[in-house]
C-alpha cells in the first residue's frame, strides 16, 4: 500500500498519527520545582521506544501480507470469472443465471 506524507506525517488515510520511536527517544519535558528524576524518565522512554521498533516492523509486513494476499485472492476471482460460462441462451427452457 502506498503511502502518502504531508509534514512528515501520513495524510488522507483517516487514523491517527502512529508515535514512532524516535519521537519518543527525543521527547523531552519542562522542568518542574518538583519533577521526576530526568534520567529515570529517559530511560523509560527509550525502553518505550526499544519495544516499538519491532512492533511497526511487524505491523508494516503484516500490511504487506496483506497486501498480497488480496491481490492474490483478486487475480483468483479474476480467472476464476473468465473460466465459468453462462449457461447458452439458445435453449429455451433454461433459466438465466
Amino acid at each position: 500500500m502506498a503511502q502518502v506524507y504531508r509534514g512528515g506525517r501520513l495524510y488522507g488515510t483517516g487514523r491517527p498519527d502512529r508515535l514512532t520511536a524516535h519521537e519518543v527517544r527525543t521527547r523531552t519535558f519542562a522542568s518542574r520545582w518538583r519533577g521526576v528524576d530526568p534520567e529515570e524518565v529517559q530511560g523509560f522512554l527509550l525502553r518505550i521506544a526499544d519495544e516499538l521498533e519491532p512492533l511497526h516492523r511487524e505491523a508494516r509486513l503484516l500490511q504487506e501480507e496483506n497486501d498480497r494476499i488480496k491481490r492474490a485472492l483478486r487475480d483468483w476471482q479474476s480467472m476464476h470469472a473468465r473460466e465459468c460460462r453462462p449457461p447458452e441462451e439458445h435453449r429455451p427452457n433454461q433459466r438465466r443465471w
